[in-house]
């Protein structure tokens, strides 16, 4: 492709070589370049991009994208007129030129399907799932680009980063295309939409779940009022922004925004609104039940726990009955909805429940817990551990929820790292005594479930917090495979069944 073709739309500086040069591919990872192509010199927050160009120019690179003056490439790489077979270009912002020129470079494949944006600090895998559900259900080939992974139409990859890199991002898109389908669900985190990683892309929805502290610190937002900045920017790129009323902040997200706006929640006037909200349990199972109004006059029911769960159905509801999805196939999915790692139930058993969440910080802990009361549980016996490395504080808050809101906690090991796990759980014990809540320290997190599942009693809610949909344990560097699915099965393999009120392997078979 023509390089004018790639930059159209991108102010730019030509410092050398020539704007009509083919460009075969372009890559910002210097270990990829190969002669001729085009290489996005990024300042990274530990490593710029460009400290890597003359290694990038001896593979041959036939053109460069930075934020460099001459003078400063000078310091780098010398006078670039020694490099006469060699393009350089000078930009503002090179991570949202790489944005724009990637979507260009793979034939701007946003414009052509349906991209669904779902930001905000809870909510976003679930709704997500459920949006591509029921799309999926109406006809519509749906891709999904999310925290736990991509589904481009015929692979699924393990995502890295909720929302990838821009280049990934539209080839991921592209491939969508090549692969015949017509729409994509899209988690947009605050970083992604800091660092410019869906520049380029064509939204036609945007959606916003929800705001609360998160994400502030080193190497992410330097406080509350950066972070929600960073969230309302999906508002301005997509045509129609459909928000949770009930948020403190929705006004905040609607004001100048871009597109057509459309409400969820539950109060008065809201587009699609919650009536007569009900929480049912049965079999092991935790639900929801609503009267939908508004837009729609439905009965709806989710077979996932707290209110939380309501929001993130509005939200799926709102998007897909804007799509025209009929509400018979919207109900049908949200009755048999399945999350992995998110309030995932684990039904081994009709006398207990037993469930896997990604819940990792007090906020969310918070959340989950409050709402898993409201069922009345016999008991909450919550197993969570903390993330090594992590400030310190994430594990006090942790511990203080579990202890404030759980009759019983199992501190566990969760990504030790670099740390000694044990470390790690006195930490989390600081926060759980301070609130007197009893508690049992097993650092093996396999004999920590074992002790979870064979001590529950008859109307116990079992909470496995922090891993949810991860498959790995970080020791030392390295992931070793742990999936808390498989532990549950192998302590049910190992163990004398009878042990386990009610027990039954359905979920296994």
């Amino acid at each position: 492709m023509k390089l004018s073709e790639i930059t159209r739309g991108v102010d730019f500086e030509l410092l050398s070589g020539e704007a009509e040069r083919e460009i075969p591919d372009i890559t910002n990872d210097s270990r990829r370049v190969e002669k001729d192509m085009l290489y996005f010199a990024i300042p990274g927050f530990r490593v710029d991009g460009a400290s890597f160009l003359p290694d990038v120019l001896t593979k041959g690179a036939g053109c460069i994208v930075t934020e460099k003056t001459k003078e400063e490439l000078a310091e780098i790489i010398g006078d670039i007129s020694l490099y006469p077979s060699l393009t350089v270009l000078r930009v503002d912002n090179a991570r949202r030129a790489m944005g724009m020129m990637s979507g260009h470079f793979y034939g701007d494949p946003s414009e052509k399907m349906t991209v669904i944006g779902i930001t905000g600090t809870k909510g976003k895998t679930t709704t997500s799932v459920m949006i591509r559900e029921m799309l999926e259900k109406a006809g519509h080939k749906t891709g999904l680009v999310g925290t736990i992974e991509i589904l481009n139409g015929k692979e699924r990859i393990p995502a890295a980063n909720t929302t990838p890199e821009s280049i990934h991002l539209h080839e991921e898109l592209r491939k969508m295309i090549e692969n015949g389908l017509d729409s994509v669900v899209m988690e947009v985190s605050s970083q992604g939409l800091m660092l410019d990683r869906v520049a380029g892309v064509d939204f036609d929805y945007g959606i916003f779940t929800n705001l609360s502290p998160d994400h502030i610190g080193k190497d992410e937002h330097s406080s509350y009022e950066e972070y929600r900045d960073m969230k309302k920017l999906l508002f301005g790129l997509c045509k129609t922004g459909i928000y949770h009323v009930d948020d403190p902040e929705a006004a905040y997200m609607m004001d100048g925004a871009a597109g057509r706006i459309v409400t969820f929640g539950q109060k008065e006037g809201t587009d699609y609104r919650a009536e007569n909200i009900e929480l049912y349990r049965a079999g092991g199972v935790l639900g929801t039940a609503f009267h939908l109004s508004g837009k729609a006059e439905e009965e709806i029911r989710v077979d996932l726990p707290g209110t939380f769960s309501v929001e993130n159905a509005l939200a799926a509801i709102a998007v897909a009955s804007e799509m025209g999805v009929p509400m018979e196939k919207i109900k049908t999915i949200l009755e048999k909805i399945h999350v992995r790692g998110r309030v995932e139930m684990i039904p081994i058993s009709d006398e207990f429940t037993l469930m896997i969440d990604y819940a990792h910080n007090a906020m969310s802990l918070r959340s989950l817990l409050t709402s898993l009361r409201a069922y009345n549980p016999g008991r909450i016996v919550t197993l969570f551990g903390c993330g090594g490395n992590r400030a310190k504080d994430r594990r006090y808050g942790m511990g203080e929820v579990s202890g404030e809101l759980s009759d019983l906690t199992i501190i566990t090991s969760d990504n030790p790292r670099y740390e000694d796990p044990q470390a790690i759980i006195d930490d989390i014990k600081v926060g759980i005594n301070r609130t007197g809540g009893e508690y049992v320290e097993i650092i093996d997190r396999k004999e920590a479930v074992r002790y979870a599942i064979l001590h529950a009693k008859p109307g116990d809610l079992v909470v496995m917090a922090g891993k949810g949909h991860e498959d790995y344990q970080e020791i030392c560097g390295v992931k070793h495979h742990m999936d808390e699915r498989d532990l549950i099965r192998e302590v049910i393999e190992e163990s004398d069944v009878t042990e386990i009120c009610g027990y039954h392997n359905q979920y296994f078979t």
